[in-house]
């Protein structure tokens, strides 16, 4: 045998060939395979392979393992190759950067070729200037290597997008898992059975930034202590923080705030920080945030039996009088060490014998207290009850324009949007069966909205554009308005018509009281006796 030189081109039969174990590409489409290998039946193979030396009468493919399956297909006996005496380093260059050149290379490819070449010591850098990539492209295509094997398959059979796959790319291997089942939302056409549908990258991007992103400034403990949990190190120092590993975090705006992608590590800093902070300090009162009955052997009190003293001011003149606003002996600092805001330090009264906080028999006797509290929830039913009425006054003036499978596009994306609240209002609404317990209101839209008609569609449309962009009381009352003016509905009769409905069920009451005769004292204790 010839001793090879790296500019030597070849006829070498196809059984003398093999493919490199470090050849990036693995992922072959049949049908292309298939298409590739008529062509070298009709024309035969235009481009060279690339093969270096690897035993006697033996070689390895560089470069052309697509072209060298296709051949084989085509029942080619002999194939044109370039021989180049190549290092593995060299080699791996070669087939990557000549991968890169053709459209067809698979995102997962070029992954596993870009991590090939950092196991050789090229450095992000030196890989993109090969490659002319910038940095924060190789290293979130080098993510795609770290897919859990579930995800990788689903990207691997087309069933998600690039965009998709780079997201969940850079989450830990079980919020993958979780987050993957985001991409997709069951939907019906022409009252077909139900079929997954991929949801926008939009979507899951919102969808990582509710459920599994974590906002650092909102986190209970010290961001630069390395020694709260000492195998996480300081987040300060975290390539899972969104605001220091800038290049795999690169679609996150410089206005977003700085987030934590591993909700275990977090949780982990935040059960550390409280066990630390308690046996610091040991009067601390330990509560939960959950209602009822606390968990057995807790030492926290359950969020019924105590009362959080507000750090803010009162808004209007009679919320001073308002028991959470006030301050009393009892008071003492607390801290979450159940529920959620785990963590969390507040000041609260949680002395059943207080009778500020805590005076049962001071809030009976007290007819004025008793007085505004009824006042304060009529007023909060009214204010709701308008509010439903004008969102479906509203709903009723959207005129239909727009086709259905528009509308339907539309409606999906955004009433998936909804949170479980603002999804049952919309339920309610329309008449949609009522959710059983541990079902979600989310899956009674999705089998609703393809069956509903264009003007249901425009209506729930509107309606959830509008509870959308309620985030307080005060935006529900603007948005209410301004919708209402929109659509030319008249709020202020709605509202007038609520309050006397509401009045007219107080007389109702009132009446039914005054027609109510107590049991005489005499007849109670005879009865007794």
């Amino acid at each position: 045998m010839t001793t090879a030189t790296q500019s030597e081109y070849r006829n070498l039969p196809v059984i003398s060939l093999t493919e490199s174990p470090t050849n990036p590409r693995q992922v072959f489409d049949e049908t292309s395979l298939n298409e590739l290998a008529e062509s070298i039946r009709a024309q035969g193979i235009l481009s060279p392979l690339v093969v270096r030396p690897k035993g006697q009468h033996t070689y390895e493919i560089v470069a052309g393992a697509r072209r060298y399956r296709a051949a084989q297909r085509a029942g080619l006996e002999y194939v044109p190759v370039r021989i180049a005496e190549l290092s593995d380093a060299q080699a791996v260059e070669v087939s990557i950067v000549e991968n890169l050149q053709r459209r067809d290379v698979h995102p997962l490819d070029e992954a596993n070729g870009y991590v090939a070449l950092m196991r050789l010591d090229y450095t992000v850098e030196q890989i993109a200037a090969k490659c002319g990539k910038s940095p924060a492209y190789v290293t979130a295509r080098t993510r795609l290597a770290q897919l859990a094997p579930a995800v990788a398959e689903a990207f691997a059979k087309d069933e998600i997008g690039v965009g998709h796959a780079l997201l969940l790319a850079k989450l830990q291997p079980d919020e993958q898992q979780e987050a993957l089942a985001a991409c997709w939302q069951q939907g019906y056409t022409n009252g077909s059975k139900a079929k997954r549908i991929l949801l926008p990258v939009r979507h899951l991007q919102q969808w990582i930034e509710h459920n599994i992103l974590l906002e650092l400034a909102a986190a209970p403990f010290p961001k630069d202590d390395a020694q709260l949990v000492p195998e996480a190190g300081s987040c300060l120092e975290c390539p899972k923080r969104t605001g220091h590993n800038t290049l795999l975090f690169a679609d996150i705006g410089a206005n977003q705030p700085d987030a934590c992608s591993d909700p275990k590590c977090y949780q982990a800093k935040v059960d550390a920080f409280v066990k630390q902070t308690v046996a610091a300090k040991p009067k601390l009162v330990q509560i939960s945030t959950a209602y009822g009955k606390p968990n057995e052997d807790s030492p926290a009190i359950p969020r019924n039996k105590y009362v959080v003293i507000r750090q803010d001011k009162p808004q209007k003149k009679e919320q001073r009088d308002w028991p959470e606003y006030k301050t009393c002996k009892y008071t003492a600092e607390a801290i979450v060490t159940e529920g959620s805001e785990k963590g969390e330090t507040r000041k609260v009264c949680a002395n059943p014998g207080c009778p500020i906080h805590h005076g049962r028999k001071r809030m009976q006797t007290d007819a004025a207290l008793k007085a505004e509290q009824e006042k304060r929830r009529r007023e909060e039913a009214i204010a709701q009850t308008t509010g439903l009425r004008v969102l479906k006054a509203v709903g009723d003036a959207v005129p239909v324009r727009l086709m259905k499978h528009d509308l339907l596009f539309l409606a999906v994306r955004l009433t998936s949007m909804l949170d479980e609240r603002k999804a049952v209002i919309l339920i309610r609404q329309h008449g949609i069966a009522k959710p059983k317990h541990g079902e979600q209101p989310a899956k009674l839209l999705a089998e609703f909205l393809p069956k509903a008609e264009e003007g249901k569609l425009g209506r729930i449309l509107i309606e959830a554009a509008i509870l959308l962009s309620m985030r307080g009381p005060q935006d529900t009352e603007r948005i209410l308005r301004e919708a209402a003016q929109c659509y030319k509905v008249d709020a202020d009769t709605i509202a007038a018509k609520v309050k006397q409905e509401f009045a007219a069920k107080d007389k109702g009451k009132a009446a039914k009281k005054a027609t109510a005769k107590p049991q005489p004292k005499a007849a109670k204790k005879s009865a007794a006796a």
